[in-house]
Formats: structure tokens, sequence, C-alpha cells
């Protein structure tokens, strides 16, 4: 009997990664005006951007429905087979109820994990997931040490422009034009299903020295767990920026680093030109509670 996991694309793994990894992969609607798409299989990550930046309201996106969990975990237990599914945060999307509400056909075959995370520190706590598996863990041992570990995650991301935060209402227009005039850089996390900004710099450098200023506020990365860099629009450039900038915060990474492009449930309000990354921290409950 196999340990199988589903996957929402919320996590921003592709659906061509999805498959050599042998995990189950289920689109989110995105819709810009009257259209519909799937995310990540008839709209890539670089043609979303590329609708964003042209729109003028944002796009919205839906939750997955029941049915759709159901057939998914139906074909994953067919041969007899446990199921994971690690779904985007609660807080963020009603797709983690509609897991559990289709879990319970299931009995004990299907287990639902809320990451309470999105982008890619959903990604990273799949890939422990993973590891897990490879190690011999059961079902319930992998559920229990995830629910644990998840709390050690953080995401950190360096906004580029406020404009799309001002589209979202998160800030008010007049605080957007002067946060622009003074190239304000907010640093943002993601916490209890929410948008929080930890801080701001001004100018680019002094968001750069921001966001390692956070991420070594937690003792740094631990780079025997899983972790991710990302960035969202066009190109990676500001995030090749950072990765140079930054060579000892991240000493003792992976080489190649783990880079990878943030889609449409972080990008709709930070827009293009982010800077993310997703870690297990090192640092002490205390710290972590400071922090976030």
């Amino acid at each position: 009997m196999a340990i199988k996991f589903i996957i929402d694309s919320a996590s921003d793994v592709l659906p061509e990664e999805a498959e050599k990894l042998g995990v189950i992969h289920i689109p989110m609607t995105v819709r810009f005006g009257d259209t519909e798409y799937l995310d990540t299989v008839n709209l890539s990550h670089s043609e979303f951007y590329e609708k964003l930046i042209e729109s003028d309201t944002l796009p919205t996106t839906s939750q997955i429905p029941p049915a759709v969990f159901s057939e998914a975990m139906k074909r994953a237990t067919e041969n007899g087979d446990c199921v994971i599914v690690i779904s985007i945060s609660s807080g963020f999307s009603g797709t983690y109820q509609s897991a559990c509400l289709a879990a319970r056909e299931f009995g004990d075959k299907v287990r639902v994990i809320d990451s309470e995370s999105v982008c890619v520190g959903e990604r990273i706590l799949l890939e422990y997931g993973l590891r897990l598996v490879s190690e011999g863990k059961t079902a319930d041992e992998i559920v229990s040490i995830l629910n644990e570990k998840k709390k050690q995650i953080r995401v950190l991301a360096l906004l580029d422009t406020l404009e799309y935060l001002k589209k979202g209402g998160r800030i008010s227009a007049a605080a957007a034009l002067a946060g622009g005039m003074l190239g304000i850089k907010p640093v943002i996390t993601t916490d209890g299903g929410k948008v929080t900004v930890l801080g701001k710099a001004r100018g680019s450098r002094q968001g750069n020295n921001l966001l390692r200023e956070l991420v070594s506020k937690v003792g740094g990365i631990d780079f025997a767990m899983p972790f991710a860099l990302a960035y969202s629009g066009l190109s990676d450039s500001l995030l090749q920026k950072y990765i140079a900038d930054s060579p000892e915060l991240l000493e003792g990474a992976p080489i190649p680093l783990p880079i990878y492009t943030v889609g449409c449930a972080i990008g709709t309000h930070a827009g293009p030109g982010v800077i993310a990354v997703a870690f297990f921290e090192k640092g002490t409950e205390r710290e972590a509670g400071e922090l976030g």
C-alpha cells in the first residue's frame, strides 16, 4: 500500500513537476472578467502576469469544489493506497473545507492537512511530506509530523510595488501614491490566512536589507529541511540581485538554488517584482512569535 499526495495549484507546483513527483495536481480557477482559466493548466504563470499587468481590475480565484477533490481521491485510492491532501491555508480559501467534505466518503484512506500557508510555503511542506514517505513513515506519522512542523514554516516576500495592494483594497490610494513616491518596499508574510506587512523600507537596497534582517531574526534558514526562493512577474532579475547580495544568508544552501515562480494566489495581491523565500526556521518559538 503506497501513500499518495494531492496538492492544489496555490502551492505553485506546476502540473509537470507534480507528475515527476508522483503527486496529483488540482488546479484552482482564475477569472479575468468573464473569462475563466485553470491555474497552471491553460494559464501559465507568465500568461497570468501579462494579463494582470494589462487589467484594470484584479482577477479572482475560486476554491476547488468538493466534487473535484472527490474524483481525484477516488482515482488515488482505487488500488488501496492512502492519500494525504495538502491544501492552501483555510484562511485564504475554502479549498481546505472542500477537501475535508470530499474526504468523508473515503474514511481513513484520505487525510487532509491545512498547510496554513500558500505559494512556496505550501510547496516545501509537500516536499517534506515526500521525504517522510521515502523514510518509510506511515500516513498517520506523516500527518502528525507535518501538522507540527508546518508551524516552523516562514514565508517572507519583498514587494516591488504597492499598486496591487491598493487595487485589492488592502491599502488606500493615498498610501499607495505616497509610498510609490517615496519608493517604499514592504516585506509581507502570510499569517493565519492574511497578508501581513512586517516592515517597510525605502528603496530596493534597504528592502533587501530588511528581508535579510527578518530571515536572520529567526536564526536563519534550516537548510537540512526543504526551502525555496521565488519571484513574481516576467523576470527574475530582482531575485538574482538579492541572491548576489546575500551570500552569508544562503551559505549552506543546495546548489542549484531551488527557484520557482509565484502564481496567482499571491501574485494577484502582490503583483510582479516580488522576491519571496520560504523556509523552516531555526530560531526559538519565542523569536518566531515575535516575527509573525
